[in-house]
């Protein structure tokens, strides 16, 4: 997807459309069957791998991606953008 996005941002570019991709980290959601929400030891793991302490809630990705969509990000084009927590640093 990131190789992907960065050929569309080029191709697009000229239209005035911007092409990033957002790569999450661990997030508690239904991905997997919901097994970072639902396995204590998985959630754990995955929080211990953070910076922050804790794995990620979709209202941890939903407002960067609706800054991202903002006229005043119109010149952030072919990124990718980790929303993590800051993981495995």
């Amino acid at each position: 997807m990131e190789v992907l996005s960065v050929y569309m941002a080029k191709e697009l570019g000229s239209r005035g459309i911007a092409v990033n991709t957002v790569a999450p980290g661990a997030i508690e959601t239904d991905f997997l069957g919901g097994a970072v929400r639902d396995t204590p030891d998985l959630n754990t793991a995955f929080a211990e791998m953070t910076a922050l302490g804790r794995v990620g809630v979709p209202d941890d990705i939903g407002p960067m991606i609706a800054r991202l969509l903002g006229e005043e990000n119109r010149w952030i084009n072919a990124q990718r953008i980790e929303v993590s927590g800051g993981q495995a640093i």
